[in-house]
């Protein structure tokens, strides 16, 4: 939300918030802490696509962007897409790169149609000639082109072109509307592109946890898409049901329960030192301030590295996290004038918060 509001300074726009029913007292807290922002309240989980549509139904803006609660922005992220959206030829969907909390491309950032056969290669993970990959290989991480499929996370597109598909389609609960939703963009004539050269942060496994319920949603909503815009093959269906069963087997017998990680030191990337002082203690470790880290201060240790939001902007602690990113490291961030730091140290694991 800090990264969003800081984003939207410099720009015309208003930040609307659907809370699907949530248990806890984020609602509360935020409604009290953002009063600018427009909070909507469901009393029940309407799913994805319906409280979106809900968003859209009273946004004003002539662009609207689809944004999870879990991605953070750069001041100028905005400005940039919406700059870009304007000079690319009849564009629909417009979205990001996206790196997850450890700094790592998400390669469904971009994603190619996923016809019955596509979706059968990646699930058995095996090559079959002619047919495409899942993920759009025809344009780099860092390039701009045209791809079939953006991802939900995070997407800009003109208000009078979502509403007049009539948005997400609410037959799918969670997963897989964005899917449908860039095929029908595609299929009304316009191009989705893909903006390799602009980067946000998706703290991806936030919104589900990646098990067998995760894999029977998903390719439920698969099923559905098939149902909508594919001819029916019973061989195939039976194929790709089936696989879903073994896969969504498999899953329930792992162990998701990240072990967790050893910290054999902590970098805070900051000027204050009563911040420092107060990690040390809820972190039980001494920890280095440096104003600026370098590759060469990272060594063969894990560390941690502590963004502290007060002395760095959201652009550059983005740029931060792709530059150092390691398998030995992870990042957490200090949001600015908060007494906590938050990231995520797994792609698909819950991301984590602790309060000073």
């Amino acid at each position: 939300m800090l990264s969003v509001q800081d984003a939207i300074r410099a720009i015309d726009a208003e930040i609307i918030v659907i809370d699907n029913n949530s248990s806890d007292q984020s609602y509360t807290i935020l409604n009290s802490k953002f009063p600018e922002v427009i909070f909507v309240k469901n009393e029940e989980n309407v799913g994805f696509a319906k409280a979106n549509n809900q968003a859209a139904s009273i946004a004003k803006g002539e662009y609207l962007c689809i944004l999870n609660p879990d991605v953070v922005v750069a001041s100028d992220t905005f400005i940039d897409i919406i700059n870009q959206a304007e000079s690319l030829p009849n564009a629909g969907l417009v979205g990001p790169r996206l790196i997850d909390g450890t700094g790592n491309f998400l390669p469904e950032s971009k994603r190619n149609i996923p016809s019955p056969l596509t979706s059968f290669r990646r699930l058995f993970g095996i090559k079959l000639s002619k047919v495409k990959n899942y993920y759009a290989d025809h344009v780099s991480e860092t390039e701009v082109g045209d791809v079939d499929i953006l991802v939900g996370a995070f997407f800009v597109v003109k208000r009078e072109l979502y509403r007049s598909i009539n948005g997400f389609d609410e037959d799918y609960f969670m997963y897989g509307e964005d899917i449908d939703l860039s095929y029908k963009i595609k299929k009304n004539g316009y191009q989705n592109y893909y903006l390799g050269n602009l980067v946000s942060v998706h703290y991806k496994g936030e919104s589900t946890d990646r098990n067998a319920k995760y894999v029977r949603r998903f390719y439920g909503a698969m099923r559905v898409f098939y149902r909508k815009h594919f001819k029916s093959n019973v061989v195939l269906d039976f194929m790709v049901s089936t696989a879903i069963r073994i896969i969504s087997l498999v899953q329930s017998l792992r162990n998701f329960d990240k072990e967790k990680r050893k910290i054999d030191q902590y970098y805070l990337v900051s000027s204050d030192m009563g911040l420092c002082e107060d990690l040390s203690k809820i972190l039980d470790k001494n920890i280095e301030i440096y104003r600026t880290v370098n590759q060469e201060d990272l060594g063969d240790q894990n560390i941690e590295i502590i963004f502290d939001n007060n002395c760095m902007t959201f652009g550059e602690i983005i740029e931060q996290m792709q530059f150092l990113k390691r398998n030995t490291v992870t990042f957490k961030i200090r949001p600015k004038n908060c007494n906590y730091i938050l990231g995520s140290d797994f792609k698909d694991g819950k991301g984590e918060i602790k309060i000073f």
